[in-house]
């Protein structure tokens, strides 16, 4: 079984991006005799290649081609962390624990809202205050 370092990453299509603070390219990863790359090593690899912290490589959209053996990909290195906080999609942000995901189903969620329609001036203000105890 071959491992993470037989993968080689070769990036096209690369752009620098100065209006979002970032690099962005297209990614071509070959893992002969592997199912797939994680996105962890492909974040620490393109770190290093980079000359960038992992927690500013955001590679996302991966498909491996049929047969195995070839993903490509997208990813984006930010130049700084309040480029990726104000640029970066939140789900994004979530998948790298940089931010937390709503807690609650969706259901309860609009059940709440719908709750609170129903009253009227100051006392929406207290429901919420009660909710976030």
């Amino acid at each position: 079984m071959a491992d993470a370092s037989t993968v080689t990453i070769r990036t096209r299509k690369f752009m620098t991006n100065r209006l979002l603070q970032r690099k962005q390219m297209v990614l071509e990863i070959i893992h002969p005799n592997l199912p797939n790359v994680s996105r962890a090593d492909v974040r620490e690899k393109l770190g290093k290649l980079f000359k960038s912290e992992s927690d500013l490589v955001f590679p996302f959209g991966f498909r491996t081609q049929f047969g195995g053996g070839r993903s490509t990909g997208f990813a984006l290195i930010y130049d700084s962390m309040d480029a990726v906080k104000k640029f970066e999609p939140k789900y994004r942000l979530i998948r790298q624990n940089l931010a937390t995901a709503v807690q609650g189903s969706r259901k309860q969620r609009r059940d709440a809202k719908n709750r609170r329609k129903k009253l009227r001036g100051t006392a929406k203000d207290k429901k919420k205050v009660k909710k976030q105890k």
